[in-house]
């Protein structure tokens, strides 16, 4: 009986040696397949496609066909049938990197995110005054601080870029960069002129459309930036021109002057690079590193070249604490609207965006005035 059970148990054990033999096989040609095709991926070159995320695909999807598994976002924020759609983070963050780089008044001046139209900022006029009184006298009730509300003056900031439908059924074209940077440059271009000269109809009130008087801080109202005046009408005086310059900065408070800039256009920046204190020396300093601004009398330099040319009466010099003395409103999401139905074969995408800006603290900035 012993005999019999060993022989059986080793027959046993040879079939079980046999299916892991087997098995062990199995899994060596798995892997050997594993390995070619993974040879294969390493000589293929990636699409850029397969590094984005599962937002920036669909929202591709939708740019080309109309059609997405994503999330729809109407403009009434009640239907999904209105049409709309909101950009993916990735691709709003790649606007706002561009914005700041190409507009310079928001790269200076205070921006608000904001949820709705009705913003509202609180300036206090009056401040709280104090008195001098004995140790052991009566405290007689001081005056109360006064506060007036600001609304910065809104608009809807549009572009309507087109394309073919021929170039978004391109896969090498990539459209999601292509309407960054369309929608970026439009909105550049018309915030740079508006946060300047902007009329306040239907979109920001420029600091240069601002009323302005030639009275100082204290006494002017609200709202009304000073302005100092060169003497010379559409040019600055042939004597010692650059005093001109120290009395506008010294006109700025010096609570204000921290963190202040100048801001004027490359035709101006040329005239003002040419002066020279009387033993010779430049008072324009240029960066000496890449991207740092040129500075003047200690201040950096903005050109903004929708600032005017130097004329007779021109605005043509500001000088300011821009984040205490003008503020951006603007809504968080830009939304954009695919539109293949208005000119065919073309496909518009119709981007708006919220956006305000005004004047809060007129002591904050002045002007100088060639006149």
């Amino acid at each position: 009986m012993e005999i019999k059970a060993d022989a059986l148990e080793e027959s046993f054990a040879a079939l079980q040696r046999d299916n892991g033999v087997s098995e062990l096989r199995a899994e060596i040609d798995d892997l050997k397949a594993k390995l070619r095709s993974n040879l294969v991926e390493a000589g293929r070159p990636h699409l850029a496609a397969e590094q984005k995320s599962a937002a920036q695909e669909g929202f591709g999807e939708f740019l080309r066909t109309g059609e997405s598994t994503l999330e729809g976002k109407s403009f009434d924020n009640a239907t999904t049938a209105a049409g709309g759609h909101a950009i993916p983070r990735e691709i709003d963050e790649a606007i706002d990197r561009t914005l700041v780089a190409i507009s310079p008044i928001r790269r200076i001046a205070n921006v608000v995110k904001i949820g709705s139209s009705n913003y509202r900022k609180l300036l206090s006029t009056g401040g709280t005054p104090s008195g001098w009184v004995g140790f052991e006298a009566l405290r007689p009730e001081t005056a109360t601080p006064t506060f007036t509300e600001i609304v910065p003056a809104s608009g809807e900031l549009y572009a309507n870029p087109a394309a073919s439908q021929h170039m978004l059924d391109d896969a090498m074209f990539d459209v999601e960069s292509w309407l960054a940077n369309e929608v970026a440059t439009e909105f550049a271009r018309a915030e740079g002129s508006a946060f300047i000269k902007g009329t306040g109809v239907n979109q920001p009130l420029g600091f240069l459309s601002s009323p302005n008087a030639i009275t100082a801080d204290g006494v002017r109202p609200i709202g009304t930036l000073q302005t100092i005046g060169t003497g010379v009408s559409a040019a600055f005086p042939a004597a010692n021109p650059q005093d001109k310059l120290v009395d506008l900065v010294q006109s700025l408070r010096q609570p204000y002057r921290q963190g202040a800039v100048f801001v004027m256009n490359s035709s101006t920046a040329a005239t003002v690079r040419k002066m020279k204190t009387s033993d010779g020396a430049f008072i324009w300093q240029s960066g000496m590193v890449a991207g740092q601004p040129s500075t003047l009398l200690g201040y950096p330099v903005i050109e903004a070249e929708d600032m005017p040319d130097i004329a007779a009466g021109s605005l043509s010099i500001a000088f300011g604490n821009f984040k205490a003395g003008y503020i951006i409103t603007e809504r968080a999401e830009t939304s954009i609207l695919r539109d293949p139905y208005s000119k065919k074969p073309y496909v518009y995408f119709y981007a708006t965006k919220r956006v305000g800006g005004q004047v809060v603290n007129s002591e904050a900035i002045k002007l100088l005035k060639f006149a």
